[in-house]
Formats: structure tokens, sequence, C-alpha cells
């Protein structure tokens, strides 16, 4: 998982679910771009995230090494929903949050110290891009902004936050 780096992250809130990830795609430490897409929509209320090899990411069919984290409203109920699979495609569900990628442990340090259950979507946002910053700072092969969508019952909104670039 470390040959391209990245990082991605989802968390509920309060009827409200936010998905973010970093935009650097790189070899190793040698960087190719800053404006790599990360998350997908894959329906009308459900995002997906891949941490991983970049050529994965964007292939249709074959193996894929790649870390997906799953974020969406129920479509019925519009309950949150969070999910992560591994490389072999067993999944976490969980009722917090869920972290993918090269700073996993760092995103799980700041998940736990920042979560707090039925945040707002003004607090979900403030709070998983704090993590986001925080954690991207912290790794070498991550980073280079943090792009987040925040999933509600009548919108999506997305924002682009810029990090260091160096």
């Amino acid at each position: 998982m470390s040959y391209n780096g990245g990082a991605v992250m989802a968390m509920k809130g309060k009827n409200c679910v936010a998905i973010a990830a970093d935009r650097r795609f790189g070899i190793q430490a040698q960087m190719v771009t800053t404006d790599f897409q990360k998350i997908f929509p894959m329906g009308e209320r459900l995002y997906i995230g891949l941490a991983g090899l970049a050529t994965d990411v964007q292939t249709v069919f074959g193996p894929y090494y790649t870390e997906p984290v799953i974020a969406g409203l129920d479509p019925v109920t519009h309950e949150p929903f969070v999910c992560s699979l591994d490389l072999i495609g067993c999944p976490m569900i969980t009722d917090d949050f869920v972290v993918s990628g090269t700073c996993s442990e760092q995103m799980y340090g700041m998940c736990e110290s920042l979560w707090e259950p039925d945040m707002e979507p003004d607090h979900l946002f403030e709070t998983i891009s704090q993590a986001m910053l925080n954690a991207v700072d912290r790794d070498a092969i991550s980073g280079m902004g943090v792009i987040v969508h925040i999933i509600e019952k009548d919108k999506i909104t997305t924002r682009t936050l810029k990090t260091r670039m160096d």
C-alpha cells in the first residue's frame, strides 16, 4: 500500500456522513501530481474512497490492491453508513469512523481524539478536516491537499482544503 501513498477516511454524524481523501499521487517519494481523485460517487448519496495502487483505482476489472472506504446514507431511512474493506474484501462496519491508507495509525489517533457521536454537518466537517490535516502532515507520502464531501439528506457539500506542499 505504500507504493503510491494516500489517505482516506469517513465519519458518521447526526443524519449525515463525511468522506475525505488526500490529493497526492506519487511513486514512493517521487511526486507525480497534486490533484489525484480518490473519491468517486457510486450512487445518489453513496461515495467510495480508494487508497492503494493508483493503477488499480483506475482499473475496471482485475484484482484490486486497494483499501476501499464507503460512506453514504441509506436510500430509505437516510441513516449514515461507513464501512471499509481490506485487500481481500472483508468489510469492517463501524458506528463512528473508518480509515485507510499509509498514515492509518495517525488517522486512527486523530479520529479517536476528535470524533464525537451525533455531530451536526458543520461540526463533522471541522472534525474530519482537522483529523485529516493533522494525520497527513505526519506522513511523507500523503497530503498535498484534502477533499472533503459532506453527505446530507438534501445536499452534498464538497470542499477542498489546502495543506503543506512540501
